[in-house]
């Protein structure tokens, strides 16, 4: 039965509520509830008979036991049972229980949801009423455009962080990484970076943070206006792992909606590492075993899945650009997790901890980072600069133990001469924080400032 639907609105609510009662009629999955029971209870999983002929990989169901009704994914589906991780925080799950399949896990996302504060199964976290339904029929399909079906990226935008401008430029539908261990201003940068005015819907997903953090980065850091365009899905440290698995997931699902609108969306996932660490943690749990430091292998094969969904869309959609931070463990930057996302991405920011001690912020190294696209952000002459910059950058740290030592004399190499004169300046040009100004011409910004503060044989 297909409904038509009206122009006035509150008539297409009424019509689209009335078309899915009717549509639970008409699904069997509705009609007739297939159930097993539990035979088996650990910390994070239990396992169930009686589903094995009727689940599907991902499928939601629901535990009915001596409390409320609880919820989990299927993970794992043998021949005589099925293997559930819950999304509590822990399993209330008792031998005999009833199991009851509900199916894949469905999420519709409405244009109400920017500036509310969700968790990874779509429910409202943010203290306010509950987040209104879009229409089902409208719901992003989660696979990515086939690869000749997507547009091409060919559109710079401007951060307004001088930095990220200058070096290492990004454009619409460009998917980059920020790479940096704990405590080196990465939440800070990636706050910075979203609340770029280019865009119409920001998706922040917040995977693994401290509960703490969570208010202080979406009310101080992003702040009320940057809030107003936000979609914010989050998954504290102390949420299951199904919790954390399924926060990037939907986050995803609620760009590709936007996108699918013909948006510029911008999606930021903090990070993309507990998003990993909770995918060791399901797939050990099945029984998967670990191959790479710990991590199992379908880690690896669930990465690009998530990750290639970003990017431009088909012809008639937007684009969604993805900002994916990386927490590098030990500041290994060739950690399984980090090498298997730096070869996916369109592109790597490094910050590191040397230049975080020194006050440098944000602590980027320009000759560390690389964004693939950027030729596609420059002008000629800006790329001939920025190969200029980097050369004299490169100069001046090549040769910084020589200069500590003292065995450099300014006048015996022009272009040494040069760097050491020039670069603590450009140092100075790209420091910046939350409260400063975006930068609207960071070259003439910087220009400008190597033009005022340039000391003669400094």
């Amino acid at each position: 039965m297909t409904i038509a639907l009206r122009a006035d609105p509150a008539r297409h609510d009424q019509l689209d509520l009335l078309e899915r009662s009717w549509l639970r009629f008409t699904d069997d999955r509705t009609l007739i509830r297939h159930g097993g029971r539990v035979i088996e209870v650990s910390p994070t999983h239990y396992r169930v008979s009686g589903l094995s002929a009727v689940a599907r990989l991902g499928d939601v169901v629901e535990l009915r036991g001596h409390g409320p009704g609880r919820r989990g994914e299927i993970v794992q589906i043998r021949e005589q049972d099925v293997v559930v991780a819950p999304f509590d925080r822990t399993s209330d799950a008792g031998i005999d229980d009833l199991v009851f399949v509900d199916g894949p896990l469905s999420l519709t996302p409405h244009a109400s949801w920017r500036g509310r504060v969700i968790d990874a199964l779509g429910r409202a976290v943010d203290g306010a009423s509950e987040v209104v339904q879009g229409d089902s029929r409208l719901a992003a399909q989660s696979v990515p455009p086939t690869a000749l079906a997507r547009q091409r990226v060919d559109t710079g935008f401007r951060t307004g962080v001088r930095v990220i401008d200058i070096f290492t430029p990004i454009c619409f539908g460009q998917r980059l990484g920020i790479f940096a261990g704990s405590g080196v201003g990465k939440s800070t940068l990636l706050a910075m970076l979203a609340s770029a005015d280019a865009f119409d819907t920001v998706v922040v997903s917040l995977v693994g943070e401290r509960g703490r953090e969570v208010r202080e980065f979406l009310e101080d850091t992003l702040g009320e206006r940057g809030m107003r365009k936000t979609v914010a899905v989050v998954a504290t440290s102390d949420e299951s792992a199904m919790m954390r698995r399924r926060a990037p997931d939907t986050a995803m699902r609620v760009a590709e909606h936007f996108r699918d609108l013909g948006q510029r969306v911008l999606l930021v996932l903090d990070s993309i590492t507990r998003f990993a660490h909770a995918l060791r943690e399901v797939a050990i749990g099945t029984g998967e075993p670990p191959i790479s430091r710990g991590y199992p292998p379908s880690v690896f094969t669930e990465l690009p899945k998530l990750l290639e969904r970003a990017g431009p869309g088909a012809d008639g959609a937007g684009s969604i650009t993805a900002i994916i931070s990386v927490l590098v463990d030990g500041d290994d930057h060739n950690d399984p997790v980090s090498d298997a996302v730096r070869g996916i991405l369109d592109g790597h920011v490094v910050l590191e901890r040397g230049i975080a001690e020194q006050g440098r912020f944000p602590a980027v190294n320009p000759l560390s980072s690389i964004s693939r696209l950027a030729p596609k952000a420059w002008s000629d002459d800006q790329r001939a600069l920025v190969g200029k910059l980097k050369a004299m950058i490169a100069r001046f740290e090549d040769t910084r133990d020589i200069r500590l030592l003292g065995a450099y004399q300014a006048g015996s190499d022009p272009e040494l001469d040069l760097a050491v004169r020039q670069v603590p300046l450009i140092y100075e040009a790209l420091r910046q924080s939350p409260g400063d100004r975006p930068s609207a011409d960071p070259f003439a910004d910087l220009a400008r400032h190597l033009k005022t503060r340039e000391r003669p044989n400094a």
